[in-house]
């Protein structure tokens, strides 16, 4: 029997026509009672930014997926403002937990804080929500698309496990949201492994062409790794070289770890 007790606010980055964000609130449901309060446009790469001119209209809509007609909630903001506002907005206290996702595009290594789906993670962990980011490596050219191309059905296998396991016990202490990344090609069957953050880039900026600094040229990206750096228990080597699910735990606290002491006669003398 399903507790719908356990309520679960679901958003993502891709806005709330995106076909992750419902293959998640199908993986979802059988866990809970599903909140889904997204953007209402594309918001990729958002980080967690909470853009000034966000006018915070919320849009309740009756949406039409697979049989089922779902009421939601498109909002006129970020991924992170979508969060404050299913939290404080729609719902009206904290959720048991909050799932962003499931993204077109890997959120892997040094670039993760530019990514609107874990952007919008990091606001729950705030908080103090139980968090999960889940992303699903496609080709660049899906990165932006709302591509009905796209199979997401392991993906929203994977998500229906961790999230349950989420729901069923209290998160380890400094584990404030899971990262979770599945390869193309993924089944069932694949392995998943705890894996760090890799400090390599994996989105590098690529200028516009243009003749003038006056002429329209937005910053785009290209990919570029190479499996000889990488940290062998990292999320770019298990995604990458591995094929397996990458799981990384991720914490809040963005201090170093480093020997204070020895830091601070570093800085002192």
């Amino acid at each position: 029997m399903i507790d719908k007790t356990k309520q679960i606010l679901l958003t993502n980055d891709d806005s709330i026509h995106s076909p992750g964000l419902w293959t998640a609130a199908e993986a979802l449901d059988p866990l809970g009672y599903v909140h889904v309060v997204a953007p209402r446009d594309q918001q990729t790469c958002s980080g967690r930014s909470m853009p000034i001119h966000s006018s915070g209209i919320i849009e309740q809509m009756t949406l039409h997926v697979n049989g089922r007609d779902w009421q939601v909630f498109s909002v006129d903001g970020s991924p992170g403002q979508a969060v404050l506002h299913g939290i404080y907005d729609v719902i009206g206290y904290k959720p048991d937990l909050v799932v962003s996702g499931i993204n077109y595009g890997e959120n892997i290594g040094a670039d993760i804080t530019m990514s609107g789906t874990i952007g919008a993670a990091l606001e729950a962990a705030s908080l103090s929500v139980p968090a999960l980011a889940v992303s699903m490596q496609t080709s660049a050219e899906h990165h932006f698309s709302l591509s009905q191309d796209i199979d997401f059905s392991i993906a929203g296998y994977f998500t229906h496990k961790i999230a349950q396991k989420l729901l069923g016990s209290p998160i380890f202490k400094d584990v404030d949201l899971i990262k979770m990344d599945i390869p193309q090609g993924a089944t069932s069957e694949t392995q998943w492994v705890l894996t760090r953050q890799s400090r390599l880039r994996y989105y590098f900026p690529k200028p516009a062409n243009r003749e003038s600094l006056s002429d329209r040229g937005p910053m785009g990206y290209e990919i570029s790794y190479n499996a000889e750096n990488m940290e062998k228990d990292s999320d770019l080597y298990a995604l990458m070289v591995e094929k397996k699910v990458s799981i990384t735990p991720i914490s809040i606290d963005l201090t170093s770890r480093t020997n204070f002491d020895a830091l601070k006669t570093y800085l002192s003398d």
